[in-house]
C-alpha cells in the first residue's frame, strides 16, 4: 500500500503535481501486472477543489471544506486514472468514512470489494470521505487511513511517503537532512510542522507506521524517488518492522478499527483478571466511565491512572452497572484486544 499527501499530490497553486504521480503509477504499474495487489491512498481532494468551491482562509467552514472536497475528489481520480492508463491499468475510486471501519459488516465488506479489486487486477485509489465526514466520523487525516486499511489487508508493506525522505533527526532547515532509518529509535525526534495543505506531517506518519507496525504490517516513511527500490524489496527511508504476533483479523479490528464510545477505568484486581487470567471484564471491577455506551459499542478499559489495558466490544448498556454488581459481564473475553503495557 502506498500513501500520499496533499502537499505530494497539489501544489502551492493549486495544481496537480502530474510529474510524481506518473513516478508513483510507474513504480507500482510492474508489479500490478506480475500480480502484486497495491492500493494508493492519496490525499488532495480538498487541496484541488479549493479553488472552485472559493475557499479561503478566512473561511474554511466544514460546510465549504466538504464542498472542496467533492469538487476536488472527482478531477483527482481523474488524474490518477490518466497516469495509470498509461501503463494499461484500472484504477477504482474507494471513498471511505471511519464509520466503515467501526461495524464489523461494513468492515469486511471494505475488504472484501478491495481484494475482487484486486482480483480483476485493478489498482484502488482510496481517500477519506471528506465530503461527507465530520469532525466524529473522521479518520483525523489519511495515514491513519492507510494504516488501518493496511491492517484490515495484512498487507506485506505500508509506505508513507513524504517530501522529506523520512523521519529527519533535526527539523528541516537545522542543519544536514539526516533521516532516522530505524523507526525504533525515534525517541528524541523532533518533528516539523504541518504543510499548508494537509492534515499530517511527519508526526502523524509516525504515529500510523506504528499502528501498521503493531498490527503485524511493515511500514516504511520514505520519498517519491524511493518508491521502486522499496517495492523492490530494497531499503531506504525510515522502517517501522512488523511485529511478529500474528492476531486474528476480529483481534485487529478491535485494536485498529472499532472507535471506542466510552473510557472504562477498571480497578487492580480486574486489570490482573484480564491480562494473566484471561477473563471477561465483570461490572464488579468497573470504578466508572467517562460516557454512557450502548451494548455494541467500543470501549475503551483503562486501570486507574488512565493508562489502557484492553479495547472491547461492550456486551450491555452502561445502565446496567449500577451497584456494581458480580454477575454482570461488561465485556465478553472473546471480544476483548488486550494491549500491551506501555515501556517503562
Amino acid at each position: 500500500m502506498v500513501k500520499l499527501g496533499s502537499s505530494l499530490v497539489v501544489d502551492g497553486q493549486g495544481a496537480p503535481r502530474l510529474d510524481v504521480l506518473r513516478d508513483v503509477a510507474a513504480a507500482v504499474a510492474g508489479h500490478v501486472h506480475d500480480g502484486a495487489r497495491i492500493a494508493v491512498v492519496s490525499s488532495g481532494a480538498i487541496a484541488l477543489g479549493g479553488g472552485r468551491a472559493g475557499l479561503d482562509a478566512r473561511r474554511q467552514t466544514l460546510a465549504r471544506l466538504q464542498a472542496a472536497s467533492a469538487l476536488g475528489q472527482a478531477e483527482l481520480q481523474q488524474h490518477w486514472r490518466t497516469v495509470f492508463e498509461e501503463h494499461g491499468l484500472n484504477v477504482a475510486q474507494v471513498l471511505l468514512t471511519a464509520v466503515d471501519l467501526t461495524e464489523r459488516r461494513s468492515y469486511l465488506n471494505v475488504r472484501d470489494a478491495l481484494n475482487a479489486l484486486f482480483d480483476v487486477g485493478a489498482v484502488p485509489v482510496l481517500n477519506e470521505n471528506d465530503a461527507t465526514s465530520t469532525d466524529e466520523i473522521s479518520f483525523g487525516d489519511n495515514d491513519v487511513l492507510a494504516a488501518q486499511v493496511a491492517v484490515l489487508l495484512r498487507a506485506r508493506l505500508l509506505v508513507l511517503l513524504t517530501a522529506v525522505g523520512g523521519v529527519l533527526a533535526r527539523p528541516p532547515g537545522e542543519g544536514d537532512h539526516e533521516v532516522i532509518a530505524d523507526g525504533s529509535a525515534l525517541a528524541g525526534a523532533v518533528f516539523g510542522p504541518v504543510s499548508a495543505l494537509g492534515r499530517g506531517g511527519i508526526e502523524s506518519k509516525v504515529a500510523a507506521a506504528r499502528l501498521a507496525a503493531a498490527g503485524g504490517v511493515e511500514a516504511v516513511v520514505a520519498a517519491p524517488p524511493d518508491l521502486a527500490a522499496l517495492l523492490d524489496g530494497g531499503a531506504a527511508g525510515t522502517r517501522f518492522t512488523a511485529e511478529p504476533r500474528a492476531e486474528s483479523s476480529f483481534k485487529l479490528w478491535l485494536r485498529y478499527g472499532k472507535q471506542p464510545a466510552s473510557r472504562v477505568r477498571i480497578d487492580d484486581g480486574a486489570v490482573a483478571a484480564l491480562r494473566s487470567g484471561g477473563a471477561s471484564l465483570l461490572a464488579v471491577g468497573v470504578i466508572d466511565w467517562s460516557d454512557d455506551f450502548r451494548a455494541g459499542d467500543g470501549v475503551l478499559v483503562c486501570d486507574r491512572e488512565q493508562r489502557e489495558v484492553a479495547r472491547g466490544i461492550a456486551s450491555v448498556d452502561a445502565a446496567a452497572l449500577a451497584g456494581r454488581p458480580s454477575d454482570v459481564e461488561v465485556v465478553h473475553r472473546d471480544r476483548l484486544a488486550l494491549v500491551e503495557p506501555a515501556a517503562g
